[in-house]
């Protein structure tokens, strides 16, 4: 089925989370999961019947038809909710209320838009909230996000599984909050894409192409936002400019994730995404607020410019100082030291280095090793000999057993 397997599969991408949003509007997000079901056995219909026929004129206006007969048959099927959800559907009200399952352009990014805000309820925690993303939001299959976070299908069943119970005993809603709670509740959304991006960019999977996807599906959650003016603010088109510039580098880092920013082919990156970037951190400079996205995105343009070292460096160095005061966090930190580096050479960087003590993270052992490197080759040796054992994918380890094969014993 060759040709027409990939294309189901692009399709099952991008409406699975759109028919589940609809139907989940529709019914309540405490049907959530015969929503995921009714649309699964949409596909598995469509891909039998493609099978055989081929794939209609229209598929998609398919799939909807298809799901709207099987949702009709379930709730007729199933005796409590002849009970509790018959009645109301037969004597008119839900699907007077609701214009029946309503497939409509704008209906669907609605739902979708309310359903990014439904899971990332409070109530939920930030891991789970990024499982249900990928599976309601994103169509990723179980299979998928366990890789993703390099877990097995049984936990990341649980995960969801109680994450969908606290939607229901919590009793959320598929709604915008009301405009006093929306800022406060887009920040939670904000960071769950900007987390759904970087399980993408700096995945410790092998599996290139899901690396990617994760990232443009965090992308264009992105982008959904920007089409709502409650949601379309300055912090959200920085967190878009963000995931532009470090996306359009995406190519030059594969496959070898550890190839180091420095050695990335400039001609790999992807102009189109860096105009893009641009384009979003001018919007994102509107307004009096400075967020951290804004600093990020800032910080992530300049390394989409090679020319002119010594200014970008000395930027770089700034925001990262200011980045420190509104946000710590040691991975920044051990960045800024490297932004140090560039800027004041090596003895300066090493003071402020040693300081982090950051003794888990092979970045940090590695960071020690570039200063060491020309000062103390033994102990430029020995740093990355630890960052060695500290690394925990075949790609990475790769990557620093040859810089430790650079360093000849004689000289060490």
């Amino acid at each position: 089925m060759g040709k027409s397997s990939e294309s189901l599969q692009q399709l099952f991408q991008q409406e699975f989370s759109k028919m589940v949003a609809v139907i989940s509007k529709t019914f309540g997000l405490q049907h959530i999961e015969i929503a995921e079901d009714v649309v699964s056995e949409t596909f598995l219909q469509a891909t039998e019947a493609w099978k055989v026929k081929g794939i209609p004129p229209n598929p998609t206006a398919w799939l909807y038809v298809v799901a709207k007969q099987k949702l009709l048959h379930h709730f007729r099927r199933k005796k409590i909710y002849d009970e509790k959800v018959l009645p109301e559907i037969i004597s008119g009200n839900v699907m007077e209320e609701t214009g029946e399952v309503n497939f409509s352009v704008q209906n669907i990014k609605d739902s979708q838009l309310q359903m990014l805000f439904a899971i990332c309820t409070p109530v939920i925690a930030s891991e789970a909230q990024i499982g249900l993303a990928l599976r309601i939001l994103c169509g990723f299959g179980i299979d998928e996000i366990a890789e993703a976070f390099l877990s097995n299908k049984e936990t990341i069943n649980k995960r969801l599984f109680r994450a969908k119970e606290k939607l229901r005993t919590e009793k959320v809603q598929m709604e915008l909050p009301s405009e006093k709670e929306i800022t406060k509740r887009l920040d939670t959304v904000l960071h769950i894409i900007y987390l759904l991006f970087s399980e993408g960019y700096y995945s410790q999977t092998q599996n290139q192409i899901l690396q990617k996807d994760l990232c443009l599906e965090a992308l264009r959650l992105g982008l959904m936002l920007t089409e709502y003016d409650k949601t379309n603010l300055p912090k959200t088109n920085a967190l878009i400019a963000l995931m532009c510039f470090h996306a359009s580098r995406f190519s030059a880092r594969q496959p070898n994730a550890i190839v180091l920013y420095e050695q990335q082919d400039q001609e790999l990156w992807d102009a189109t995404l860096i105009s893009q970037g641009i384009y979003f951190l001018n919007l994102s400079a509107q307004g009096e607020e400075l967020s951290s996205y804004h600093l990020e995105a800032r910080i992530a343009y300049w390394h989409c410019r090679k020319e002119g070292t010594r200014e970008k460096w000395e930027e770089i160095l700034q925001l990262y100082n200011r980045l420190l005061q509104i946000n710590y966090s040691p991975a920044v930190a051990l960045n800024r030291t490297y932004a140090l580096y560039k800027v004041k050479g090596r003895e300066a960087a090493l003071v402020e280095a040693e300081k982090l003590k950051l003794e888990n993270n092979h970045f940090y052992f590695m960071l020690l090793a570039e200063l060491y490197t020309g000062l103390n080759q033994q102990k430029a040796r020995l740093y990355l000999e630890r960052a060695y054992d500290l690394a925990k994918t075949k790609t990475e380890k790769q990557g620093i057993q040859e810089k430790i094969d650079l360093i000849n014993p004689l000289n060490a």
